[in-house]
């Protein structure tokens, strides 16, 4: 028997036979701010929340969007392109922002 071991939503695992097809299937995801209820449809709206909780735009990388806060060691780092803007950068984004954001299935 061969597949990969997936995480589903309610903890348990199990093994998908085809992985890809599995993949293929799922919708995306969204970012919310929990705040306003809104969801994130573009960099200059999280641009505006994220300023609003105290984070400055970062232009040490030209090929990222980044941004930092200063009283802190944290960094969020983003794809320039809005369309490749995944679910690893939104939960990097909802933990460096605890109880403002929320990643939701579409």
């Amino acid at each position: 028997m061969s597949g990969v071991w997936m995480f589903q939503q309610n903890g348990v695992v199990r093994l998908v036979e085809n992985p890809k097809a599995e993949s293929n299937s799922k919708r995306g995801k969204v970012l919310v701010h929990l705040p306003s209820n809104e969801v994130i449809t573009s960099y200059s709206v999280l641009e505006r929340k994220l300023m609003a909780l105290g984070w400055e735009r970062y232009y040490d990388d030209p090929s990222l969007i980044q941004y930092h806060m200063r009283s802190s060691i944290d960094l969020i780092s983003l794809p320039k392109d809005f369309s490749k803007f995944r679910s690893i950068h939104m939960y990097d984004i909802v933990v460096k922002t605890r109880n403002v954001f929320l990643v939701k299935d579409m």
